[in-house]
């Protein structure tokens, strides 16, 4: 077969497998088709289908086949970043800023602190790091992943829990705004080149003007990977610079999803393709099963504080701590950049990923019978 015909074999692979898996398995509840997608892609990777069909899958997935799927995942990535930076409405943030602040905040930094710590424990061990990495870079990048809360997939979740138009839909989506800021900030951060100090500058120049003339998504991608910052920085910002309030927000929740349906399943079977075990699974497993609990209670943790804080009534930080703590695409996205800078290895990714699928998948479960039994909550605005 000529690469084309094979190329075509591997779509139809990703785009056929994970569905009917969701379709007659009837995930939707514990798994929506977003995280079948993005297990499907690890079980298609090398550690799996790779190990146990290995003729199988070089033939399929050979070096121009993935060539070719990477150019797709990174232009579906780069819409799908840039949508998350329209979604942002830091108007709302700025009228509710000391809830969303202290919220967010929390939200944040608890388990931004917890994961940085499981983050130093994996250092005792080799085989984590990444080879370009300085100890700071690994432990915040780490703990920036665990933190972050995945406002795409968020949104998609509020959709089907019918609270994403509701006033604690519209409170959560500040407060993951917020969080969605900083790991694009934080990112920049660990990716700064002091040497390429004048490009990042000259980049930052220019997209103060983006902000005025609305320079397309793939030259803002593009300056910021001129820059030595990465082309996911520039896609966010090219969406950031936009006020959501300039489109109809019905067609973009349509892009945003068909975005999801024609072009991500490329990307999470790209994702899939760089999980790694060299470590050893049980290594791997016991990393992300340490990450998982650090994320997750350190969200809840965060968000109860907050609670406190402000005063909310029984049950309402324990919902929005759940739904915040849903991670998946953006720390997928973010962790295929700090492998990409050879800033954690294969297996930390791995993990990271592992993470990422089983915090998503405990949202909808842990949510649906809380918020069935405060029905009150969905009203409250503030």
């Amino acid at each position: 077969m000529n690469t084309t015909e094979v190329f075509l074999i591997a779509m139809a692979i990703i785009f056929t497998v994970p569905f009917l898996i969701w379709r007659l398995g009837k995930t939707d509840y514990y798994a929506p088709l977003v995280v079948v997608q993005i297990i499907t892609g690890i079980l298609l990777g090398p550690g799996v289908l790779g190990r146990a069909f290995p003729e199988y899958y070089q033939f399929v997935f050979n070096p121009t086949v993935i060539q070719s799927l990477n150019g797709i995942a990174w232009w579906a990535v780069m819409l799908f970043v840039m949508i998350a930076g329209v979604e942002l409405d830091l108007k709302k943030v700025w009228a509710y800023r000391r809830e969303s602040g202290i919220t967010a905040g929390l939200a944040l930094g608890t388990p931004l602190l917890l994961s940085g710590i499981a983050a130093g424990l994996m250092l005792t061990v080799d085989g984590w790091i990444g080879p370009k990495a300085m100890t700071w870079q690994f432990v915040l990048g780490v703990g920036m992943a665990c933190a972050v809360t995945a406002l795409p997939i968020l949104i998609l979740f509020m959709e089907k829990l019918e609270i994403l138009r509701q006033p604690i839909g519209q409170r959560i989506l500040r407060y993951a705004s917020l969080d969605d800021i900083a790991i694009w900030g934080v990112l920049a951060l660990i990716l700064m080149d002091w040497e390429r100090i004048g490009r990042q500058l000259s980049f930052l120049l220019v997209f103060a003007l983006a902000y005025v003339a609305l320079i397309w998504l793939t030259v803002v991608a593009f300056g910021a990977d001129w820059a030595g910052l990465h082309f996911m920085v520039g896609a966010f910002l090219a969406g950031a610079s936009m006020e959501a309030e300039w489109f109809d927000q019905e067609k973009m929740d349509l892009l945003r999803h068909h975005v999801l349906l024609v072009f991500m399943p490329v990307f999470f079977l790209s994702t899939g393709l760089r999980t790694n075990w060299d470590v050893g699974g049980a290594a791997v497993f016991i990393a992300a099963a340490l990450l998982l609990v650090a994320s997750v209670a350190g969200k809840l943790i965060g968000v109860r504080i907050a609670g406190r804080i402000l005063k909310w009534g029984p049950g309402e930080a324990s919902i929005i701590g759940w739904l915040l703590q849903t991670k998946a695409l953006i720390m997928i996205i973010f962790a295929n950049i700090l492998l990409d800078k050879q800033i954690i290895t294969s297996d930390t990714f791995t993990a990271l990923l592992l993470m990422a699928v089983a915090s998503t998948m405990l949202t909808v479960p842990m949510v649906a019978p809380k918020l069935a039994r405060l029905k009150s909550l969905i009203l409250r605005s503030a």
